[in-house]
C-alpha cells in the first residue's frame, strides 16, 4: 500500500485543560521525532506524521508513550472526485493483497471534522458505492470482516483500514522525575517501564552488592536499562551505581543475621532518597509486590521504609509473578533478567519475614546505619 501519512491518536491527553493539552501534545511530538526522523503536524486530537522511512516509523511508533493507537493512511483532497479516485485505488490494493473479495463483509466508517455539504452517513454510503463498483462484497455494518475508515477534514481526507494499538499512557517527561531502584531481576525493570508509561523521567539506581554478587549483575543492569531506553527516546534513562557491598557487610557483622534483607532494603531507600533530592526527583520507585519475597511482606515493607520522607511508589504492588513476567516479555526485558548472575550470597538462610519496627530501629543503631548510608552515597557514580 502506498501510504503517505501515519495518523496517531492519544487518549487522556484530550481530557486536560487547553493549556496543558497543548503542552502535552508538543512533548508527544518531540518524543516521536526523537524516536524516528519525520515531519509532523497537529490538528484537533490527531497527530499527522510523515516519516522519512515509513516502515521504520510504523514499527517504532508503538514505543512512544502517549500514543493510544495509530493508522498508516493515504491522504487526498476533500472533493468527491479525489476521494473516489483515491478510495478506488485503495480498494484495488486491498483486493491485490487478498484482503477483500466478493465474500468479504465490509463496512465504511466515516468521521467528519469541519463544515461540509454532506453528513457522515451520506459520505459513508457514497464510499460504500465506490467499493461495490470495484468488488461485489456484502455490506455488514454490525460485524464486518474489514472496516475502511474515511476521515474527512476541511481540506484533506484520510483513508485507512488498520488501527494499531500503541502503548498509551502519558508523554514521557511530562510528570516529573523518579529514582528507580533497578536490579538485574524481572520486577524492577517492569516497574520502571510502568512509571515511564505514566510520563515519568527515570534515573536508574543499581546497588552493586559486590562481593556478594558477581560482575554479571551489574552487566545485566546495564543491558536492562539499554533495553528500556528504546522506549525513552527524547528523555533517556540515566544509570547510577552505588557500591553497596561494604554496607551489606556491616549489616551482617553488627546486626542479627536474619535482619540482613530488611536492613539492605532500608539502606537502598535512604540512598535513593538522597540521590532523588540531589537530582530534583520527586519520588522513589521499586519493584515490590506484596508477599513475593521476604522483604516484601507487609510488616517488612513498613519496616524498610521507616524514616524515608519521600514517596516510595511500587507500581507492581498488586500484581503476581505471572502478570509481571508477561509485561517483561512484551517489553523485551525478560530474557535479559533471566541471564544467570549468580544471585546474592548475603541472603540469610532464614530471613526475617515479620520485622518488628522497634527491633529494626535497634539494628539500625547497632550498625550505625546513617554513617554507612552516607559513605555509600558519596561513592555513587554515573554509568555511561
Amino acid at each position: 500500500m502506498n501510504y503517505d501519512v501515519i495518523i496517531a491518536r492519544y487518549g487522556e491527553i484530550g481530557l486536560k485543560s487547553p493549556k496543558i493539552r497543548s503542552r502535552f501534545e508538543r512533548k508527544l511530538v518531540k518524543n516521536i521525532k526523537a524516536t524516528f526522523e519525520c515531519e509532523s503536524s497537529r490538528n484537533q486530537g490527531r497527530i499527522y506524521i510523515h516519516p522519512d522511512d515509513f516502515d521504520d516509523g510504523v514499527e517504532k511508533l508503538n514505543r512512544v508513550f502517549g500514543v493510544v493507537s495509530y493508522s498508516p493512511a493515504i491522504s487526498t483532497k476533500t472533493t468527491y472526485e479525489d476521494i473516489d479516485a483515491t478510495l478506488g485505488e485503495y480498494v484495488e490494493e486491498l483486493i491485490a493483497e487478498d484482503m477483500l473479495d466478493e465474500n468479504t463483509k465490509f463496512a465504511i466508517k466515516c468521521r467528519r471534522v469541519g463544515i461540509h455539504d454532506f453528513t457522515s452517513q451520506e459520505m459513508a454510503a457514497h464510499c460504500g458505492g465506490v467499493v461495490r463498483n470495484k468488488v461485489l462484497a456484502p455490506v455488514d455494518l454490525t460485524n464486518p470482516d474489514l472496516t475502511i475508515f474515511v476521515e474527512v477534514r476541511e481540506d484533506d481526507t484520510f483513508i485507512f483500514h488498520e488501527k494499531i494499538k500503541g502503548p498509551g499512557g502519558l508523554p514521557l517527561g511530562t510528570q516529573g522525575k523518579v529514582v528507580v531502584l533497578l536490579s538485574s531481576g524481572i520486577d524492577s525493570p517492569v516497574a520502571a517501564y510502568l512509571m515511564m508509561k505514566r510520563g515519568c523521567e527515570v534515573v536508574a539506581l543499581n546497588c552493586n552488592n559486590d562481593p556478594f554478587t558477581t560482575h554479571k549483575a551489574l552487566e545485566n543492569f546495564s543491558l536492562l536499562v539499554d533495553q528500556l531506553n528504546i522506549y525513552a527516546k527524547g528523555v533517556p534513562i540515566t544509570k547510577r551505581v552505588v557500591d553497596y557491598g561494604e554496607y551489606l557487610q556491616t549489616a551482617k557483622d553488627k546486626a542479627p543475621e536474619k535482619m540482613t534483607c530488611v536492613l539492605c532494603k532500608s539502606g537502598m531507600y535512604h540512598i535513593a532518597e538522597k540521590l532523588a533530592r540531589e537530582l530534583g526527583a520527586d519520588a522513589i520507585v521499586d519493584g515490590s509486590s506484596v508477599g513475593q519475597v521476604a522483604s516484601q511482606t507487609l510488616s517488612n515493607i513498613l519496616a524498610t521504609r521507616y524514616g524515608v520522607e519521600m514517596p516510595i511508589l511500587s507500581p507492581l504492588i498488586g500484581l503476581d509473578k505471572e502478570e509481571i513476567t508477561e509485561i517483561a516479555k512484551r517489553i523485551g526485558t525478560f530474557d535479559i533478567s533471566k541471564i544467570d548472575d549468580g544471585g546474592c550470597s548475603a541472603v540469610p538462610r532464614y530471613p526475617e519475614t515479620r520485622a518488628d519496627l522497634d527491633r529494626v530501629k535497634q539494628a539500625c543503631e547497632d550498625m550505625d546505619q546513617g554513617s554507612e548510608i552516607q559513605k555509600a552515597f558519596e561513592n555513587i557514580r554515573k554509568l555511561d
